[in-house]
């Protein structure tokens, strides 16, 4: 897990949100939209919805702005028209990058997501080019001083059926699933435990790192500038950062 950073990504985020709270709601709105879609309003029943909420609390995001998201999702007649696409592509240096939009166009968020590629060292590819190598994994992150004792969540997350747990980050405990156990995990450790992000996502089977400063700089830029796009809404990556590279 070296390099995934799930800490600075949170913190990063937080900041955005303060900084851009509009745009990041707007986010977790479409996202919420489409959530409500395939599996209607009530977050008891709809494991994506409630993911999505976990992360918009987390992000400073008010309960009324998620509720009035709910309401207008499950009573809007055109929430359909968002798609949910996948790009592919690779950063400087051979870094691999999965970027996941919700778009009503997919032509004009194609052209954006590959100009960005393009402006800073990287190349869009095609589909597979670079998913092969990440693997679909549940992620559920609990803050550490929220754990009052670390050997009894360790026990209560193994029993629960979680594949691995990463403790290097001296914030968070990560705890890993495979997608079936995911959210029975969840549930075991959400009784017990505030539950600081949950999600089912792609992650890196390898990493590979920049040395070369020009570089480091230019996949700074093209993840800033993604995440800046409205339409795109995650970035996964296996660029392994150093502490200064995350800053």
């Amino acid at each position: 897990m070296a390099g995934h950073s799930k800490w600075n990504n949170i913190k990063n985020r937080k900041a955005a949100a303060d900084n851009k709270r509009g745009k990041i709601f707007s986010k977790f709105g479409k996202e919420i939209q489409v959530a409500v879609r395939e599996g209607g309003p009530d977050p008891e029943q709809n494991a994506r919805l409630r993911d999505i909420i976990t992360r918009a609390k987390n992000s400073n995001m008010p309960n009324d702005n998620i509720q009035r998201s709910i309401d207008k999702a499950s009573g809007d007649a055109d929430g359909g028209q968002l798609v949910d696409i996948q790009y592919e592509g690779y950063g400087p240096g051979g870094i691999a990058v999965i970027v996941r939009a919700l778009s009503e166009n997919r032509n004009r968020t194609a052209g954006e997501v590959r100009h960005i590629f393009d402006k800073y060292g990287g190349n869009l590819g095609t589909d597979g080019s670079a998913a092969f190598l990440f693997e679909r994994k549940g992620s559920i992150i609990i803050e550490r001083e929220n754990i009052e004792d670390e050997d009894e969540l360790l026990m209560l997350a193994l029993d629960a059926g979680a594949e691995d747990i990463d403790l290097e980050d001296e914030n968070i405990v990560e705890i890993l699933t495979s997608p079936e156990d995911y959210e029975s995990v969840t549930a075991a450790l959400a009784k017990k435990y505030t539950i600081l992000e949950q999600s089912m996502e792609p992650m890196p089977m390898t990493w590979t790192k920049l040395s070369d400063p020009v570089q480091i700089e230019q996949m700074q830029n093209l993840i800033e500038k993604l995440e800046d796009n409205d339409d795109v809404q995650d970035i996964y990556h296996n660029w392994e950062q150093d502490e200064e590279d995350e800053s």
